[in-house]
């Protein structure tokens, strides 16, 4: 260009610049002038018509052989977990050029973990992240952060989020400091198709051109070498994709009276755009899907923007790759010695065998027992039991001995009232709880449980998805009672007299039964995860934890078939009431923390709620015979993400879950039960299936 603006002849003449520093003074106006989208947009469309003549030809800007191997070296690396999620039908309700403020803050929070997960696994975990991540407010182009730009009531101008370098002088952030840029628009999800490769508008495109422009403009005014390339992310609450631009900069024309016409022309002959195809970063629910092929797509993106200012990492994605046979070989090791143990043939290699009893409790020799055993007397269908508590009698009709996998329990009818289905529970007698181990899972079961519904009651505490206390009293045995000349605390001779009974309703098929049965589907895992977070929702209110959740403690309750079944979290004997109190330890489904301190943290259930999703929606069970190997198992199986994954293919919603209670998992953090109350209701009712959460 020959002429120049005002400004720049006053400034060579009177200090005689060099011409370098006047195409710089050239190139500072033409970035000041180059303000407008749609303006670039609009000089691109017979380009972008000519492009789609040619069905697209563009290239893409990763090959697939490299995110195979990004993907081996990611095995490892944990992702911090997103707590900000955007609705997955976020801009649905809103007119169609905005977004759900939540977006803009998940895309935030991704773009943070993408860069300090990246960055501790391929850089230095101890250094601190020389980066930050800030939005974009259009009237000014200038950064702001999104939380504060809504709270101003600025929703409508934030057009862009930025990975930047941290800049000391320049706090708010400068252009020539972006690593890569988001934008985040509605519609993206609808250029996805299964059949082919499909593209974005050209107002989309053309908008991440434009950026990608000023980026690379802003660059050129700082002499930055070897930065002549830069990613534009494209993103909705589903979908995302990669664009790609880059090109030698000293060849476009810079007038400064056609700035658009000049960046349009250089777009066209001079530059190499690159476009991924469009995949889901973000599952239904709004989680991010670190281990997906979308959101692989911009992690490798970020990823290469990094290596452009910090130079090639300490770790190599060809060193963290090569582990991945290592890893595999391991675990084939690890199947191999388990079949070993499995068919006995162990090397002299001594297997624990799972047991329900602690190793610590040994059996008593049989000298040293007086105490006579009590005689057994067993239930049968058809046996009438008389109950009584301080107030009434009441008979009671056995007509179904079930067990969940531990005890005896029973399906009976009140003889007054025949056509109400209940469940009773006979408890421990009072003076065998001492020598019986099997009567102290009774006395959970009915003692300690009846005491547990007492202070819910007291505590006024009412859910359809908690059981009601029906009855709890002492078995009336036939025959006279001679207690009153008896030793033994009040109780006669008679092997029934003073065992407690203990009455619940509902009744119903529990989660044990409904998967072997093949019962236990998507529909019912979204059901019964939302029924159980109620009642754990409603029971933490008193500050009671349940601290047994596992298959047999959740029943199906079928009030007249099909959408009016709803789940019943059962078993509350070993409930936290106290500091004191200690939960029931199982290997599959105890929390991380609860197998660590033999104590609840307030994530505790919640995590354990997720295993038992997971074993009962076609998880593999482990074999697990100590707290060692149970902690690894769930330290391996969050890391790597496969119960995550695992959920992800029966349920968005469930792996979403799964996603929120990995990064609670072992820490004092709260619950946060109505979030998920209120996503999974509004995916029951997406799908058909409304929810009455009436008490």
């Amino acid at each position: 260009m020959e002429g120049g603006s005002p400004d720049q002849e006053s400034v060579v003449s009177g200090t005689k610049k060099s011409s370098i520093s006047s195409g710089g003074r050239i190139r500072d106006e033409f970035l000041h002038r180059f303000i407008d989208s749609q303006t670039l947009t609009s000089n691109l469309e017979d380009w972008f018509q000519a492009l789609s003549e040619n069905s697209f030809d563009f290239d893409v800007p990763f090959e697939l052989i490299d995110l195979q191997k990004f993907d081996y070296a990611l095995e490892g690396v944990s992702f911090q977990q997103l707590i900000r999620m955007p609705s997955g039908g976020g801009y649905t309700s809103s007119p169609p050029t905005t977004m759900d403020p939540t977006a803009f803050l998940a895309i935030e929070d991704f773009l943070h973990a993408s860069i300090k997960g990246l960055w501790e696994a391929f850089w230095d975990p101890h250094e601190p992240i020389p980066l930050n991540v800030a939005s974009l407010y259009n009237s000014n182009l200038k950064f702001y952060q999104a939380e504060k730009a809504i709270a101003n009531g600025k929703l409508s101008g934030l057009c862009a989020t930025s990975v930047m370098l941290n800049n000391p002088r320049h706090p708010h952030g400068k252009w020539h400091d972006i690593l890569e840029l988001a934008l985040l628009r509605p519609g993206i999800g609808t250029l996805e198709n299964d059949s082919e490769i499909t593209y974005p508008s050209l107002s989309i495109l053309g908008e991440a051109l434009f950026y990608g422009v000023r980026v690379l403009l802003s660059r050129s005014l700082r002499r930055s070498k070897g930065l002549n390339s830069v990613f534009v992310i494209l993103a909705d609450c589903q979908y995302g994709g990669v664009v790609k631009l880059e090109g030698d900069l000293t060849k476009m024309e810079f007038d400064v009276n056609n700035v658009y016409e000049c960046a349009s022309e250089w777009i066209k002959n001079h530059s190499q755009v690159s476009v991924s195809p469009f995949d889901r970063i973000w599952n239904k629910l709004g989680n991010a899907n670190w281990g997906d092929i979308g959101a692989l797509q911009v992690l490798f993106a970020t990823f290469q923007s990094m290596v452009q200012y910090a130079g090639p990492p300490k770790n190599s994605i060809e060193d963290l790759a090569a582990d991945h046979s290592s890893r595999l070989q391991t675990r084939r090791n690890e199947r191999r010695m388990g079949e070993i143990g499995i068919n006995g043939n162990n090397n002299g290699l001594f297997k624990l065998q799972q047991r329900s009893v602690s190793p610590e409790i040994v059996e008593v020799p049989e000298e040293s027992g007086n105490i006579e055993p009590r005689r057994s007397v067993t239930l049968e269908v058809g046996s009438i039991l008389m109950v009584e508590d301080s107030n009434w009698q009441k008979s009671y009709k056995i007509n179904e001995v079930l067990s969940d996998g531990d005890m005896s329990y029973y399906f009976v009818n009140s003889v007054d009232d025949p056509g109400k289905a209940l469940f009773l529970y006979v408890g421990s007698h009072p003076s065998q709880v001492e020598p019986a181990w099997e009567d102290m899972k009774l006395w959970y079961q009915v003692q300690r449980q009846t005491k547990v519904f007492s202070v819910m009651n007291q505590n006024g505490l009412s859910s359809k998805y908690l059981p009601q206390l029906t009855m709890s009293g002492k078995i009336v045995h036939p025959g006279a009672c001679r207690k009153q000349n008896s030793n033994s605390g009040g109780n006669c001779d008679d092997p029934w007299c003073g065992t407690p009974i203990l009455v619940t309703t509902p009744v119903g098929k529990t989660v044990a039964e409904m998967v072997r049965s093949g019962e236990f589907g998507a529909d019912e895992a979204i059901k019964c995860c939302h029924d159980c977070l109620s009642a754990l929702s409603t029971a933490a209110t008193a500050g009671i934890r349940h601290g047994d959740i596992r298959p047999e403690n959740i029943i199906c309750v079928n009030s007249g078939g099909g959408q009016n079944q709803y789940f019943v979290l059962v078993g509350w004997g070993h409930a936290i009431l106290e500091e004191r109190d200690r939960p029931a330890l199982n290997l599959h489904f105890s929390s991380t923390y609860a197998l660590q301190e033999g104590k609840l943290c307030s994530a505790s259930d919640a995590e354990s709620l997720v295993y038992l999703l997971y074993f009962s929606s076609g998880g593999d069970l482990p074999e697990l015979d100590s707290v060692e190997g149970a902690l690894e198992w769930r330290d391996t199986f969050w890391s790597k993400r496969l119960i995550q994954q695992n959920l992800g293919e029966i349920s968005a919603v469930l792996k979403a879950f799964a996603d929120y209670v990995d990064s609670l998992c072992g820490t004092p953090y709260p619950m946060d039960y109505e979030i998920w109350l209120r996503r999974l209701k509004r995916h029951l009712n997406e799908n058909g299936k409304e929810i009455n959460t009436s008490s």
